[in-house]
């Protein structure tokens, strides 16, 4: 019956020292590889030597179990969005909200890796925002952060394009989607805008008086300008009907005639057609 019983025990420590050694085998089986997914690139760390310098591309890699760590990288596009806090050239607190899109240069994912490692987001790309944004903020107005948005956003695309090139981030496209102030400052800007407006309203009612009064001027040019030639037609007429009359007495009589509305005269004159005059006006 002992035997019987040492036999089973020795059984059962033979099953779970197997159990054991095919457990571990899965476990260094399943720890030589590692599996980098499609839009990423990995990296390994070796306990021994460090980062190894090769990058991994999609797809299944072999590494040394228990000694080696592997990282991956995403290199497709991504987007980054940070409110930065910054102030203005004539004091004024601004809090531009900035949307980055980027993506880490594919050729140099290894050297990104050793030299920053895998938060570069905290540790590169939000400081840099931060102090960009300073930096082109304090060297413009609030007014002109409003008015000339496009043209500052391009100063800080620049300047933070170069910063990010040199820890091999590839900037794609930057945004800054609104430049928010204090309330007493957007309070301020209001009431400056409504002041200019009614300035451009009077302007406009102003000009439309000023045109007016050109017109009745010239109105009142045009009229004098008839009234003197017809004045001048006048006289010109008498001048012609005292010359034909120095010249021949009888054009009276013609003139008559021109103005004889076909009625007979009460009465006929011996020096001329017509001896009565009140007919003629």
């Amino acid at each position: 019956m002992r035997i019987e019983e040492e036999d089973i025990q020795s059984k059962i420590k033979r099953i779970i020292r197997n159990v054991v050694i095919l457990v571990f085998l899965l476990i260094v089986l399943w720890s030589s590889f590692f599996v980098v997914p499609a839009g990423y690139q990995g990296v390994v760390f070796n306990a021994f030597v460090g980062v190894k310098p090769i990058t991994y591309g999609e797809g299944m890699h072999l590494k040394l179990p228990f000694f080696e760590k592997p990282y991956k990288l995403e290199v497709r596009t991504r987007v980054y969005n940070e409110d930065a806090s910054a102030a203005s050239q004539d004091l004024q607190n601004v809090h531009p909200k900035v949307g980055l899109n980027y993506h880490i240069d594919k050729d140099n994912v290894f050297t990104l890796f050793k030299n920053v490692g895998i938060d570069y987001e905290s540790r590169i790309i939000n400081p840099s925002i931060q102090e960009t944004v300073k930096s082109i903020t304090a060297k413009h107005n609030a007014e002109d952060l409003i008015k000339q948005r496009e043209k500052i956003k391009e100063e800080i695309k620049e300047q933070l394009n170069l910063r990010l090139s040199s820890y091999n981030l590839v900037m794609e496209d930057l945004s800054i989607t609104n430049f928010d102030f204090s309330e007493e400052f957007n309070k301020a800007i209001e009431q400056k805008v409504t002041a200019e407006q009614n300035a451009q309203k009077e302007q406009n009612n102003l000009r439309v008086i000023e045109f007016q009064a050109q017109q009745r001027v010239l109105l009142a040019k045009g009229e004098a300008e008839a009234a003197r030639q017809k004045a001048q037609g006048d006289a010109d007429a008498i001048r012609i009907v005292n010359e034909q009359l120095s010249r021949s007495p009888s054009y009276v009589d013609y003139y008559l005639l021109q103005k004889w509305d076909g009625k007979m005269p009460l009465a006929l004159g011996s020096g001329s057609l017509l001896s009565i005059s009140n007919e003629v006006k």
